[in-house]
């Protein structure tokens, strides 16, 4: 029998102080993060089952706060791909900047509605993944309607956007812009979440 792997002395303080400071913004900013704790292992691996690790080369991840769907997707993709993390919080991307020093991360400080001009500013072709916890229900309508738009139009033809969320809300937004969409749901998390696959 395989015994599992005990976390590291660096590795429980570091967890700590993940967990700490994702507690922290969300008092601050609770319609931003929509959950007091980082994604579940059980619903990273949900809607990680999704990308085609072997083909994509370009993924771009929205509000990846203290990471914790960002080193799932560092360890699971292609040595040559390209990670783009997009995020507006200013503690989340110092974080990001010293905790994750990939050289296949991108961690730009901006917003999922520039998501188009951040891929042609890295120089980067369309994505073939985007990825997003963000509480997509408790945006304005036309900020949402403004990410989802441009997010379709920055995949590649065969992209897909990989979302989870807290409310059902979200899913006729996502079927006026996409030609498909997939629903699925993950019990355990907290709280429990809509997982949507669409396609373009």
């Amino acid at each position: 029998m395989t015994v599992p792997d005990r976390p590291t002395a660096q590795a429980v303080p570091q967890g700590r102080a993940q967990l700490s400071l994702f507690a922290r913004n969300f008092f601050k900013h609770p319609r931003m993060l929509g959950s007091i704790i980082p994604s579940s292992p059980f619903l990273v691996r949900r809607l990680l089952s999704r990308v085609d690790w072997e083909r994509a080369r370009v993924i771009v991840e929205y509000g990846p706060g203290v990471g914790t769907i960002t080193r799932e997707i560092l360890r699971r993709m292609h040595p040559e791909a390209t990670l783009v993390v997009l995020e507006t919080n200013e503690d989340f991307v110092a974080f990001l900047e010293r905790a994750l020093p990939d050289p296949r991360l991108q961690v730009v400080k901006g917003s999922a509605e520039t998501v188009q001009a951040e891929l042609e500013r890295l120089g980067l072709p369309a994505a073939d993944h985007v990825l997003a916890g963000i509480p997509f229900s408790t945006m304005p309508t036309t900020s949402r309607q403004r990410i989802l738009e441009d997010t379709r139009a920055s995949l590649a033809p065969q992209g897909s956007l990989l979302i989870y969320q807290f409310s059902s809300r979200v899913r006729s937004d996502l079927q006026r812009v996409f030609n498909e969409v997939e629903s699925d749901f993950e019990p355990w998390n907290i709280l429990p979440a809509r997982l949507y696959y669409c396609h373009r």
